[in-house]
């Protein structure tokens, strides 16, 4: 069986179907630059939060696959900062550290390797004009720690994804996201303002800043094309 490559997540990773297009999710376009051996499995889907992932069973179909050298990707945050939603809520310092270690703990049984990925930053720029600290709240922050705290591969997508936006500056990330005036789309006829979902552009984008991160760490850095490198 081939090495696969497991991604578990929220929409920001998520592959969209043709009614949400040009909407994307990054995990579609990371097989560009691993190995063509890697299998890509992207079990990321819209609005789960790390309780939600759970709870519908989400993870127990991944484990149930989970062989011997594969990888799994985690990367929650936007849908567990819900707190108007008790399904999808986790407190940052309590139950979405202990689901992070849970799905730590399940990968390694099974012989996988997990490595957290802190959560790709909404476009939220600050008064100073530089992309707000804080736009996916703690979780960013906690995730980094959790991985410290296990000894767990960290990508830390938050922090690459804010240096792109300040690279770019306001103006110029709306390329990356859902920002269509009317009628520019038939999906979206009455045109979209969204910071937080991606176009195509935007998800090539973050896919790039995930493989570059991976080029970082040893053990992902051999999963790349050598193009990539």
């Amino acid at each position: 069986m081939p090495q696969t490559l497991y991604i578990a997540g929220d929409s920001t990773a998520a592959a969209k179907d043709a009614s949400q297009k040009p909407m994307a999710g990054w995990g579609e376009y990371l097989h560009h630059f691993v190995t063509p051996s890697l299998r890509i499995d992207n079990r990321a889907v819209n609005g789960r939060s790390t309780k939600s992932f759970l709870e519908e069973g989400r993870w127990a179909a991944i484990e149930a696959e989970l062989r011997d050298g594969d990888i799994v990707m985690i990367q929650f945050g936007h849908n567990d900062e819900k707190k108007e939603d008790p399904s999808r809520y986790t407190d940052p310092d309590t139950d979405y550290r202990s689901n992070l270690m849970l799905f730590i703990a399940s990968a390694k049984r099974r012989g996988a390797t997990p490595v957290l990925l802190t959560s790709v930053s909404r476009r939220r720029f600050a008064a100073d004009g530089l992309p707000d600290p804080l736009a996916v709240g703690p979780y960013p922050a906690a995730m980094r720690e959790v991985a410290a705290a296990t000894g767990t591969l960290l990508l830390d997508v938050f922090a690459a994804s804010q240096r792109l936006y300040r690279d770019l500056g306001a103006d110029a990330t709306k390329t990356l996201f859902m920002h269509l005036p009317p009628n520019r789309h038939p999906n979206y006829p009455e045109g979209v303002a969204d910071d937080t979902h991606f176009s195509e552009e935007g998800a090539r984008q973050i896919a790039k800043l995930v493989a570059e991160a991976m080029e970082t760490v040893a053990p992902l850095s051999a999963l790349l094309r050598a193009a990539s490198r």
